[in-house]
């Protein structure tokens, strides 16, 4: 079965970058036509996509995030990463990895389990 584990650092300064990692087990992250996804929830509000790297490397942003995130992969560990630089205290959010298993008539989700990023000095 696939399953997904963030990790990284639960706390980041303003200003500073925030780095963290998603491994997958159970799936490869290069087989057609899967999909690596960012997803976040600020305390309060709703879950909100970040972005995607797909089976074949293209990478996907939502445009009110692109200017200052990146989501690159490594095949070799079946990981994929998230960097967001230029954090600020409304970046505080729980945020997920969830991988996405597109097929002809059905698209399944899994998710990680989640991490707690607070964004304070």
């Amino acid at each position: 079965q696939v399953q997904l584990q963030e990790s990284g650092p639960g706390l980041v300064k303003p200003s500073q970058t925030l780095s963290l990692t998603c491994t997958v087990s159970g799936g490869s992250i290069t087989t057609s036509y899967y999909y690596c996804n960012w997803i976040r929830q600020p305390p309060g509000k709703g879950l909100e996509w970040m972005g995607a790297i797909a089976y074949d490397g293209s990478t996907y942003y939502s445009p009110s995030l692109k200017s200052h995130t990146s989501i690159s992969r490594d095949t070799s560990k079946n990981q994929f990463s998230l960097q967001m630089n230029s954090m600020t205290p409304e970046d505080t959010a729980v945020y997920y990895c969830a991988f996405r298993v597109v097929g002809g008539t059905q698209t399944d989700y899994y998710w990680g389990q989640g991490t707690q990023v607070t964004v304070s000095s």
